[in-house]
């Protein structure tokens, strides 16, 4: 697939995300649009590392809550890479990946198997509670959602790291790098799964 567009509506937000897997724009970061400077530059570091052009569109229904923005947003993209995995024969499905810049470094691993589920470790190196006008819970509710969204394992460790910029930015580049690895396509991979499970089918009676 060249191109994944998925819009999430909610009576508080619509989200609008296109995923592009042409070359790299130059202008790029330009589509990158969200009410919050640090967390437009997070999704930067995912499209950078990840090697894909990443659009996203936010209209609100009245408040401007950084928590329904972080959530919605990143269901949205979750969403959106789950399509891409399923839609696409050849693509691995899973990936890990490891995020450095100065002193952070952290590591991440994801798996598309319709299992969602993340868990974040910062070995004690936890950072800041504000970072850049954001809250860091925020930023991890973003990954929450991608998970969800995605229907993915996500398993992010921060192994070092005393910045609170750094530390995020370490782990959003070890999503982008993971996600990388995960939309990557082979003719050896087709006709396979992430999982030895293989598809999921389920019956409703």
């Amino acid at each position: 697939m060249e191109k994944v567009q998925v819009t999430r509506k909610t009576t508080e937000s619509e989200m609008k995300v296109v995923f592009d897997f042409s070359p790299i724009k130059p202008d790029y970061r330009k589509n990158i649009k969200t009410p919050l400077p640090f967390l437009s530059h997070m999704i930067e570091h995912i499209a950078w590392r990840g090697g894909f052009n990443i659009e996203t569109d936010i209209k609100l229904d009245e408040f401007t809550l950084t928590h329904v923005i972080c959530e919605d947003l990143g269901m949205a993209m979750g969403k959106a890479a789950r399509e891409y995995v399923q839609k696409t024969d050849g693509a691995a499905g899973f990936g890990d990946a490891v995020g450095i810049i100065d002193e952070a470094k952290a590591e991440c691993a994801i798996s598309f198997e319709d299992r969602a589920y993340i868990d974040i470790d910062y070995h004690g190196n936890t950072p800041a509670a504000k970072v850049e006008g954001m809250d860091s819970e925020d930023l991890e509710t973003f990954l929450e959602g991608f998970a969800q969204g995605a229907m993915c394992t996500l398993h992010i460790d921060l192994q070092k790291g005393h910045n609170g910029h750094h530390i995020w930015e370490a782990i959003y580049r070890s999503v982008g790098s993971a996600l990388n690895h995960a939309f990557a396509v082979s003719e050896a991979r087709k006709g396979m799964t992430s999982g030895v499970a293989g598809k999921i089918e389920w019956t409703m009676e």
